[in-house]
Formats: C-alpha cells, sequence, structure tokens
C-alpha cells in the first residue's frame, strides 16, 4: 500500500495507483474528459491536473501514480485557475449550441464546465473550423466540436485495431481525421460505433434518419404508407437508460404502446427473425459438418454487420467462411414485405420497414446493393438506433413511465428466449447450439445447464462439446481486436474450430454503437444480464418452438434452406466491395475478392 495525503485527508492506496484514482478514494474526485481507462491516459485535456506539494508545476492525475507521502491538492486557486483555462481553450473551439445537440444531458464537457462552476465570460474569442464531412455516411463527425481528447483515435486503434482515425493538421490547425489522408467512405471502417459511444463530446455521431419517418413528408404522415418497425433484442435491454427508468419498468411491451402512440402502424419483434436466423444458419452449419471437405471451417457466423465488413476489407479471402444466412433484420424486411404484405392485402412498395437497433452498421447494412430480395425496393427501408427512437418518444411528450403494456403484433411478433439473447456475446452460439442438438438428437437440451462456455463478457471464449456424438469445437469473440487475434491464431494453425461467433461490438450489441451513452461506464455486462433474464422468464426456450416461425414455413417458406428460404433469407458476401486497409493485416496474402 501508498500512504499519500489529498487536500489534508490521508489515505492509503494500493501499489500502482494513479493520482486520479487517489482522489476519488479520498472523497475529492477530480474531472477528466480524454482518460479512458488502460486505453486513453495520456493526460491530453489537462483538465485533471493537480498541485503535487514540492512540484514546481501541475501534473495530471490521470497518468501519474502515487508515491509514498505524496501531498496533493485538488482545489488549491492555482489548480482552479488552470482548470478553468483548459476548459476556457476547449470551449473556444468547441461550436456551442447546447440546446439543439442531441448530447445536451450526456455531453461531459458541458458538466465538467459546470462543475468547476465556469460563466459565461470568456477571456479567449471562439474559432470554429469549418466542417467539410458528407453526411450521407452512417458515421459523422463534427470537426467544429472536436476537443481532441484522442478518445476516438484509441479506442479505434486499441480495441478494435482499425486505425480509422489520427492526429491530422499541424499547430493551430491541428485536429482528428481519418489517418492515411483517406476518406471515410475509402476507409475500411466497421461502422462499429465505439468511436460514438467513446466521445465526451458530439464531435462523432450517428446518421439522422429519422426526419424519413417522423418529419413533415416522412413515412408516418403518408396515409399511403403502413409503417412496420422491428424491435431487435439488444434494445429492450438499454432504451429505458435514456429515460432515467430500470430494466423492470423500461420493458419492451412499454416501448411497443410508446411506438403505437406516436404513430407506428405495425410494431414486431426482432426475436422472430432472430429465431428464424437460428434455423437458417443452424441448417447450413449442419450442412457444412456432414459435407467434410466440401466446406472449409470455422463458418463464421453472419448477423453483425460490423464483423461482416471487418472481414471484407481485412481478411478477403475468408469471406466464403462466413455463413450466407442475412442478418435478422435483413431477414424481417424480406419476410415483412413478401410473406406479411400478402397477409393483410398491402402493395410492399407502400410498406415503410423501419429497424430500431443498437447498431450504426446497420445503417449501412440496408443500403447493400445485393441483399434486397423481395422485389419491392429496400428490404429495409430505414434502420434507426436506439438513441433515435428515445429522441423521437421524448420529442412526441410521451410519458413511458406512465403507459400501460402492449404485446407486439401477429404474425411477426413470436420471439422465444434463445432469440432474445442475439443481444449479448455468445447468444446467437448458444441459441444455434440448442436447435442444433435437438434436430441431431430429437430432445430439446436444458437451456440453463448445456452450453453456459458461450456465456460471460471475456473477449474471447472457447468450448468444445458432444451433441449426440459429434464434436463440436467452437469460440467466441467481441471486439474486432479479439477477433484479429482469433484470425491470426486459426492462420498459424493454433487453434481449430468449427463454429465462431463474431460481434463487432465489446459484449456485443448490448455495448453497441447506437446504444445510450453513458460516459465512462461500460453497461453491456448489466444489459446482458437483461437479456438472458428474459431467456429464463419465456415460456419458449428454443427457436425451433417459435409457433410463428413454424407457421412461416408451413405457408410460405417451406424448409429451412429449401429454395424460397435461399433466396429470401440467404446472400452472396460477394456481391459488394470493401475499401481495403492500405495496412493490412500481416498475415493478409490475398487482398482481392476470392471466391
Amino acid at each position: 500500500m501508498v500512504n499519500v495525503t489529498v487536500n489534508g485527508l490521508r489515505v492509503s492506496v494500493p501499489d500502482g495507483s494513479t493520482i486520479l484514482e487517489a482522489t476519488k478514494v479520498a472523497g475529492f474526485p477530480v474531472p477528466t474528459l480524454c482518460f479512458l481507462k488502460d486505453i486513453n491516459e495520456i493526460g491530453a485535456c489537462r483538465v485533471c491536473v493537480v498541485e503535487l506539494e514540492g512540484a514546481d508545476h501541475l501534473i495530471t492525475a490521470c497518468n501519474n501514480q502515487c508515491m509514498e507521502g505524496m501531498n496533493i491538492r485538488t482545489n488549491s486557486q492555482k489548480v482552479r485557475e488552470a482548470r478553468r483555462t483548459n476548459i476556457e481553450l476547449l470551449l473556444s473551439q468547441h461550436r456551442i449550441n447546447c440546446p439543439a445537440c442531441n448530447r445536451d444531458k450526456t455531453c461531459q464537457l458541458k458538466k465538467v464546465a459546470n462543475s468547476i462552476n465556469m460563466d459565461d465570460t470568456m477571456n479567449f474569442r471562439h474559432v470554429y473550423p469549418a466542417d467539410n464531412w458528407d453526411n450521407s455516411f452512417p458515421l459523422i463527425r463534427n470537426e467544429s466540436k472536436c476537443i481532441k481528447c484522442m478518445r476516438c483515435v484509441s479506442v479505434c486503434e486499441k480495441v478494435q485495431t482499425l486505425g480509422i482515425w489520427d492526429m491530422v493538421g499541424t499547430g493551430a490547425h491541428t485536429t482528428v481525421g481519418v489517418s492515411g489522408g483517406r476518406t471515410i467512405q475509402g476507409a475500411d471502417c466497421a461502422l462499429c460505433g465505439q468511436c460514438i459511444t467513446h466521445c465526451p463530446v458530439n464531435a462523432l455521431r450517428s446518421r439522422d434518419d429519422t426526419k424519413a419517418i417522423f418529419g413533415l413528408g416522412g413515412a408516418l404522415n403518408d396515409p399511403e404508407k403502413i409503417v412496420v418497425v422491428q424491435v431487435a433484442p439488444a434494445v429492450r435491454s438499454a432504451w429505458g437508460e435514456i429515460f432515467d427508468l430500470p430494466p423492470e419498468v423500461a420493458t419492451e411491451k412499454r416501448l411497443v404502446t410508446a411506438l403505437k402512440r406516436i404513430g407506428v402502424d405495425y410494431v414486431f419483434d426482432t426475436n422472430f427473425t432472430a429465431d428464424l436466423t437460428i434455423m437458417e444458419e443452424g441448417t447450413e452449419f449442419l450442412q457444412r459438418m456432414q459435407d467434410g471437405k466440401e466446406h472449409k471451417m470455422p463458418m463464421f457466423t453472419s448477423c453483425c454487420p460490423g464483423w461482416v465488413r471487418f472481414l471484407k476489407s481485412q481478411y478477403p479471402d475468408m469471406v466464403g467462411e462466413l455463413s450466407t444466412a442475412k442478418s435478422p433484420q435483413q431477414m424481417f424486411g424480406a419476410v415483412t414485405k413478401t410473406y406479411f404484405s400478402k397477409k393483410i392485402g398491402v402493395d410492399p412498395k407502400n410498406i415503410v420497414c423501419v429497424s430500431v437497433m443498437p447498431c450504426v452498421a446497420k445503417k449501412a447494412e440496408v443500403d447493400i446493393p445485393n441483399i434486397n430480395d423481395a422485389g419491392a425496393g429496400k428490404d429495409v427501408d430505414y434502420s434507426i438506433t436506439t438513441r433515435e427512437i428515445c429522441r423521437m418518444i421524448s420529442a412526441d411528450q410521451v410519458d413511458v413511465e406512465a403507459l400501460p403494456e402492449t404485446d407486439f403484433d401477429s404474425p411477426l411478433g413470436a420471439g422465444t428466449g434463445a432469440a432474445v439473447i442475439f443481444g449479448v456475446t455468445g447468444g446467437v452460439m448458444e441459441a444455434a447450439l440448442r436447435t442444433c442438438a435437438y434436430v441431431l438428437t430429437g430432445e430439446n437440451p436444458d437451456p440453463d445447464k448445456t452450453f453456459l462456455g458461450a456465456r460471460g463478457m471475456d473477449g474471447w471464449k472457447e468450448a468444445e462439446y458432444d451433441v449426440a456424438g459429434v464434436k463440436v469445437r467452437t469460440a467466441v469473440v467481441s471486439g474486432l481486436g479479439n477477433a484479429r487475434r482469433l484470425i491470426r491464431a486459426l492462420r498459424r494453425g493454433e487453434v481449430q474450430y468449427d463454429f465462431v461467433e463474431v460481434m463487432a461490438c465489446p459484449g456485443g450489441c448490448v455495448g453497441g454503437g447506437g446504444q445510450p451513452i453513458h460516459y465512462n461506464e461500460e453497461r453491456a455486462g448489466a444489459r446482458g444480464q437483461v437479456l438472458y433474464r428474459y431467456d429464463r422468464n419465456n415460456t419458449l426456450r428454443f427457436s425451433h418452438e417459435n409457433p410463428e416461425v413454424q407457421t412461416l414455413y408451413k405457408d410460405f417458406l417451406e424448409t429451412p434452406c429449401g429454395e424460397t428460404a435461399h433466396h429470401l433469407l440467404h446472400t452472396d458476401h460477394f456481391g459488394w466491395e470493401m475499401p481495403l486497409s492500405p495496412n493490412l493485416d500481416e498475415d493478409v496474402r490475398v487482398i482481392r475478392k476470392v471466391k
């Protein structure tokens, strides 16, 4: 232990503790902006400065360790003035339009400025850089709001290993931009959105697609249009955070009611097509296992578009190992504009299909040119994030806490416990194995005991299962850095797997780039537990037991991976291109499309 004094209070902290950690223990936490534990500890913002007895200058608390006998002041006049000056300098280059900014309530710069008793008297004139960003891209950067904290740079490089962002320019013109002199369209961005959720201000955000739905002239205001909304599994675990509601109040059924109140015609559950995905992807996996050398193993899951973008740009020679099954989002769109449109007797061109997703990459997925097979334009017209739909609910002044609960509509509203865990890392794997075990044995395995090796927040998990005498070697990874490490190990022959689940975001969709933002707080684990609770409480725990999925096959699709199902629910991942990284991984030898 190390003994230090903070503002006259003597405290003991473990060896290796930073001054930042010691001040928190002492009850005098200092503010931070650029700090991101174990990822970005560079002291760039200079907001966490403290005074150290015997030192001739102020030092940053986030990246300096405690030493025995340190006497630390966090609230001296010298510290207060320096902290105020540093915040003023940041504000002088930050476009301040707080009332119209969608990060107003979660902006850490505003929070810190308020916490140090800033007023509206500034000693520095405001100089805003011009914004020259293509706002049609799903990921938008606003240079005039950037505070150069480097958090986006660090999380992209150290966690996701893509290095999309870097410092560009010199002197007073230094800022954050796309690395290598590329445009964002020409970069190999996976659109995971982790840079957005880790930005302390609104310099990075996802494209707002709500006006086309809720705005003047939008789909909800067109009497000819039927607006159908699907709600992803992970959304129900997080949407209530924006309204400060606990999960037991912010249920998926209350969200259904809220969507109805703002004018949506039909509200369905993406869990329905998550179950459908298991029927297709699980069948495909069993076929590949039985075919042996006909297919290269492992088979990778394909429901995460961020992961698909990553594989196509970084390891294009491995694209053939992806499952051909579409994501639940896209399966839903295909089924909506074929099966459902016939059910209600509406021309599919008059159906506007909207998905509510925890994801930014889903916005790009709906625009993939060869993924629309229903024959009525785009299968999914718009994909909006958890944050966007909550803004729309707030804009209509809906008191969500007072809402009654409403069931999802039918016939695309039933979902099983297996489907809801899609939203957490390992959930797709576990759901698939539950149904594969049934197909091979004719009996349902115990869902609470059998495939628990897929659970947990570890970035790379592996397990081997004996299913009816068939040895199945599995791995689950979340976060693209972990995906890269796994692929390198596969290429070197260090590991062998049959089935691999990959999610681009750490923790899976619950930690997605479209989820509510909480500064320096990771909630993926807690959100995942909410989904497991949904699973345990569901009377149906296996995808093959979904009655509405069974009816869909009986009345329309016929059989998993059959002709109709393959046409509507599967895709050719080689049918579109991703920009290749100028710094492809050392293991990559093939940099062109390989079929």
